[in-house]
């Protein structure tokens, strides 16, 4: 008992301020998960609301959109297939669009790749912040400053320019993910193959490419459906007989509540989805956006 004292002051334990500061801190490291827990919770709930409600009222029996549907019923997933033509062509012509301005952003994007991805002079930082500038600028302006760019080079808007405005949208988004492995790539294997006597050309295609295939198979996954789903720049550069789904899915929604658009919406999203599994069982696209 005397050693308990120094100078009629009693000695705390040294096993209660450490257990004291141990519960702190599992008190802020659970609450610390917990209020983020909570947000992480919500955001997921704000993201996923509205296609929940799209995907619901797509099964409604009611003749418009409304949120909760009167009645349950497939039949407008039966009227999307047997009664409504304009859909489809435009289904297929979005696909045509979609899969032109893909190919041609993958040749353009592999190219600027190989060009830009591994060199460090000041040239190449400001042509490759260029190539990826339209993921900075809004889409209205993008859409807006090429359909002045055509009229005054006098060209009439067709299938054509609508191809180029979709090439400049999705092209980054190849760049992007084709970059990243060519920096992921050990420049070592290059070096072999010139040094044994291989053209370029033979090092890219039997070295390069299989290295970098799955980068630009989740660009250009990423850029086809974001040319698919575009409307901000298709709604500037389409004719009269260029109408893509989702300008002609805007359209029956503005008219008159189309119930369709929410069928249309329901099978792209199953569409999406599937597409997703698959591309992320092939390319691995989750770890090209790390």
């Amino acid at each position: 008992m005397a050693e308990a004292f120094v100078s009629g002051t009693p000695r705390v334990p040294s096993a209660v301020p450490r257990a004291a500061e141990s519960l702190r801190g599992l008190i802020e490291r659970r609450s610390f998960w917990a209020v983020f827990g909570l947000l992480g919770l919500f955001a997921g709930v704000l993201l996923m609301a509205p296609t929940v409600v799209v995907l619901i009222t797509s099964f409604t029996s009611g003749y418009s959109l409304k949120f909760p549907p009167p009645g349950y019923s497939s039949r407008w997933y039966v009227a999307l297939w047997n009664e409504s033509p304009e859909l489809i062509d435009a289904f297929v012509l979005s696909l045509k669009l979609a899969a032109i301005a893909t190919s041609a952003s993958i040749v353009l994007a592999v190219a600027a790749a190989l060009a830009l991805a591994r060199r460090r002079e000041a040239w190449a930082r400001v042509a490759e912040s260029v190539l990826l500038s339209p993921l900075m600028l809004p889409a209205l302006a993008i859409g807006l400053s090429l359909l002045m760019l055509f009229n005054l080079a006098g060209t009439g808007l067709s299938l054509w320019t609508l191809v180029i405005g979709h090439v400049a949208i999705t092209t980054p988004y190849i760049l992007r993910t084709t970059s990243a492995s060519l920096l992921q790539m050990d420049g070592s294997l290059l070096e072999s193959a010139h040094s044994l006597g291989a053209s370029p050309l033979y090092v890219f295609r039997t070295v390069t490419l299989p290295l970098i295939a799955r980068g630009i198979a989740a660009g250009a996954f990423i850029g086809f459906m974001y040319s698919f789903d575009n409307v901000a720049v298709s709604l500037f550069l389409s004719d009269a007989r260029s109408e893509v789904l989702p300008i002609r899915m805007w359209h029956i929604i503005e008219s008159n509540l189309d119930v369709r658009a929410a069928a249309v919406s329901g099978v792209l999203i199953a569409a999406t989805l599937v597409l997703m599994v698959v591309m992320e069982r092939v390319a691995g696209i989750s770890r090209h956006f790390r």
